[in-house]
């Protein structure tokens, strides 16, 4: 079976020592992709969140840096394939158990800006991980993803009383 893409929407609040949960429809593709237990994380280079995705995206990301040098040399502009190549390989390996549970990383939690719960967002290649306050001061481009996470938070809320 070949990895399909993350898609959806999903909230997980957050557990106790720093553990948080990787929500089943975000698990199964992870585990899909890594071939395993294994949830690749880093700050998103452009948003203020997190961005995850599974293993298998090594091999793409090695192509997109081949692709922006042959571009940056094609429009006769600087590149530091160095620098680049830290950047899209700076990511966390994080092992996760079968219910999903995962430690994160105190600079990753610092950088994504995570406080009581996370709203995961599928795009494709990978997802990103919001701290639903931050995700709220977005701009009107992300009124679905706005209007996703404050249902799921709602929700989470009310099965909490």
């Amino acid at each position: 079976m070949s990895f399909g893409g993350y898609s959806g929407q999903a909230f997980s609040p957050a557990g106790d020592k720093s553990r948080f949960v990787l929500p089943p429809l975000f698990r199964k593709a992870v585990k899909e992709s890594s071939g395993g237990r294994i949830l690749c994380l880093a700050k998103h280079d452009r948003w203020n969140c997190l961005v995850g995705f599974g293993l298998s995206r090594k091999e793409e990301l090695d192509a997109q840096l081949d692709r922006e040098e042959e571009r940056a040399i094609r429009m006769q502009m600087d590149f530091d394939r160095d620098l680049r190549a830290m950047q899209l390989f700076g990511f966390v390996e994080l092992p996760f158990d079968d219910s999903g549970r995962f430690v994160m990383p105190e600079h990753l939690r610092t950088l994504g800006q995570v406080e009581d719960g996370l709203y995961f967002q599928g795009a494709g290649r990978f997802f990103t991980i919001w701290n639903p306050d931050v995700l709220a001061g977005m701009g009107s481009d992300w009124e679905s993803a706005q209007a996703a996470c404050a249902n799921l938070v709602a929700e989470a809320k009310g099965k909490k009383k």
